[in-house]
């Protein structure tokens, strides 16, 4: 049986202690796992204000994970995980083609490249002094110039 790709993106309950979301998270990857699932990847997005109340909350942690399974059953099976668990506020589960997965990783590895470029190079004050040199000799035939 081929395996296919999904994203899961939930929203926990953002008052809940790190560790009890932590743990949470680590609960749903083993879930996958011991179904024979590959987690891809888990992008902890973090807290942040939801759009609309969900159970009377107005702030959520996010979690996106991607991950690879052979048996559709277990997307239901987490699903209903998810429903029966007060802390998780909401689920949304997406079936990614292959193609998907590969675009998705192409745009996060132009972005870390984008990234890597934008950082600042060594100014001329950590640089070897060649530079500085250069403008100190400068001055000094312009102050010789000026002398004559």
């Amino acid at each position: 049986m081929e395996k296919r790709f999904y994203e899961t993106t939930f929203i926990v309950n953002s008052s809940l202690d790190d560790d009890h979301i932590d743990n949470i998270i680590k609960s749903v990857e083993d879930m996958i796992t011991r179904a024979g699932g590959t987690v891809v990847s888990t992008e902890r997005i973090g807290r942040r204000r939801l759009a609309y109340p969900i159970a009377k909350r107005n702030n959520g942690y996010y979690v996106s994970l991607e991950y690879e399974i052979a048996d559709p059953a277990l997307v239901a099976k987490l699903e209903q995980t998810f429903h029966h668990n007060e802390d998780i506020l909401r689920a949304l589960t997406l079936t990614l083609s292959p193609r998907e997965v590969a675009a998705k990783h192409n745009r996060q590895a132009e972005a870390a490249m984008q990234t890597k470029q934008a950082e600042p190079s060594p100014s001329p004050d950590e640089s070897n002094g060649e530079e500085q040199a250069t403008v100190e000799s400068d001055e000094e035939s312009i102050s010789e110039e000026n002398a004559d």
